[in-house]
């Protein structure tokens, strides 16, 4: 699966994903954006969470809904707790849908 399939299953899921785990974003970043991926790689998916809604619980159901949709591990990676030295490495090539 490459980045096109990652982001049409996203896609497809957006209005769903947004309105149940309340996210204001979500992007895929990462080696299936640069193309580097193999079979054991993760997928790396930023998203935003709306206020009041970034918990433990919520992220964890988000992830492993993810992980079911794609089929494939994800490392769901919040936009705001972004460390500042990969701060700009991850913006610059984040895919939003």
């Amino acid at each position: 699966m490459g980045a096109d399939k990652i982001k049409g299953k996203l896609e497809e899921k957006k209005v769903y994903i947004k309105r149940v785990f309340h996210i204001r974003e979500v992007g895929i970043f990462g080696s299936f954006i640069r193309g580097e991926q193999t079979a054991s790689s993760d997928i790396d998916v930023l998203v935003e969470f709306e206020k009041g809604h970034r918990d433990f619980f919520n992220y964890m159901r988000l992830k492993y809904y993810l992980e079911e949709i794609l089929e494939r591990k994800v490392d769901l990676v919040i936009k705001n707790a972004v460390k500042s030295r990969l701060r700009e490495r991850i913006f610059s090539e984040v895919e939003y849908v």
